[in-house]
């Protein structure tokens, strides 16, 4: 049986709203823990039984526990010509 997590982690997470509903949630200080919510308050709970799942594992793994990392968000804007989009199609 796993350790119980004694500290808390405040980390930061990305709510990605998707084109069929719901949001996608990522945490960038956990590679590969994403999860998916019908609504925020589901999002939100779901995110918070992944990232302790993720903790359980790193523990029993022996694996340092991630440190509090700020993470910045922004927005690029991208020129995309129609000859760029058909290559990817």
């Amino acid at each position: 049986m796993a350790k119980k997590i004694s500290e808390k982690l405040q980390l930061n997470v990305i709510f990605r709203s998707e084109p069929e509903g719901g949001f996608t949630v990522l945490v960038p200080a956990l590679p590969g823990c994403i999860t998916y919510g019908k609504d925020l308050m589901e999002a939100q709970q779901m995110a918070q039984e992944a990232i302790t799942l993720y903790l359980e594992d790193m523990i029993a793994e022996g694996e340092e526990l991630p440190q509090n990392t700020q993470t910045y968000l922004s927005s690029i804007e991208v020129q995309v010509s129609p000859s760029t989009q058909s290559v990817h199609a």
